[in-house]
């Protein structure tokens, strides 16, 4: 099946506050974000019309913008509305959303004085992020030498383009070698996540989550941890070293494009997607989609 291309769709975008038609929402090769990285985003979906933590994404937008110091021009309710309106312009009830604010072409060079902030959201149908095939086994994940950077070498905890080209690097890797994803080590060896989700593990009924001091922490991340405490599953969140998991009994990923996704192998090392897995998939997506507080 042919993929179309991203620039050659029908429907509207927003875009600096107009809605356009898609195939006119475009930015010039000398924007600042091209070459510099120096945009940030969000991804969202939107389930039987309603965005999930809308609030929380837009809050998130600009805390994003905020670390890597570039000034935004809209409040997080400005921003939670002009995605609903993209949603009601192109149709959608259940889709995937976009919103990016990145640095223009007023300027170029590392002194970003004299650049605009520019925004844009874009709303499309997306299923599940993984084929949805592999829900019975798992996905496949392979360690590799790259590295998620230390804190004070990178802004982790914004989500700002700038730290996906290594995420980018490193899919391109693994799958070449066969798999799915990958699974990444911070700075000091210790488990981090995969090339774009948060990673949780299962051990004697416990749920175990790495700290989230030094990578983003998922919205999605939260939510689980919420919807495990609410129905009594303990949980911890610490330091996971990389040798500890051949201990763990069932392993998964979770993100606001990947929702919740078991893990069935890590190198050569097998999983069963368990009983707790299954449980908080069912239970996020009664939340979801509206069928539980």
């Amino acid at each position: 099946m042919a993929i179309i291309p991203f620039d050659d769709r029908d429907g509207y975008i927003w875009m600096d506050g107009k809605i356009l038609p898609w195939r006119e929402a475009k930015v010039h090769y000398l924007t600042h974000a091209l070459h510099y990285g120096t945009q940030v985003f969000e991804g969202e979906r939107a389930y039987s019309g309603t965005i999930f933590k809308n609030r929380a994404h837009s809050e998130r937008l600009l805390k994003s913008a905020a670390i890597i110091g570039m000034e935004m021009h809209y409040t997080a309710g400005e921003i939670d509305e002009i995605k609903k309106e993209v949603l009601r312009v192109n149709g959608l009830e259940n889709a995937y959303i976009r919103a990016a604010a990145w640095r223009g072409a007023e300027q170029m060079g590392i002194d970003v004085t004299g650049t605009r902030t520019h925004m844009a959201v874009a709303a499309w149908e997306w299923g599940s992020y993984f084929d949805p095939s592999i829900r019975e086994k798992g996905i496949s994940l392979k360690s590799t030498h790259w590295r998620k950077p230390a804190p004070n070498t990178a802004p982790t905890a914004a989500k700002t383009a700038s730290l996906y080209n290594l995420s980018c690097m490193v899919k391109i890797e693994v799958k070449k070698a066969g798999y799915t994803d990958a699974l990444m080590l911070d700075h000091e060896g210790y488990v981090a996540e995969s090339t774009g989700a948060n990673i949780f593990a299962v051990k004697d009924g416990t749920l175990i989550t790495p700290i989230a001091d030094r990578f983003l922490n998922g919205i999605t991340r939260q939510t689980v941890l919420e919807i495990a405490k609410n129905m009594g599953i303990p949980v911890e969140e610490r330091r996971v070293k990389p040798e500890e998991l051949d201990g763990f009994s069932e392993i998964f990923l979770t993100g606001t494009a990947a929702e919740i996704t078991a893990v069935g192998k890590i190198d050569e090392q097998i999983y069963q997607v368990g009983p707790i897995t299954r449980r908080l998939q069912d239970a996020y997506s009664d939340l979801v989609h509206g069928k539980t507080e």
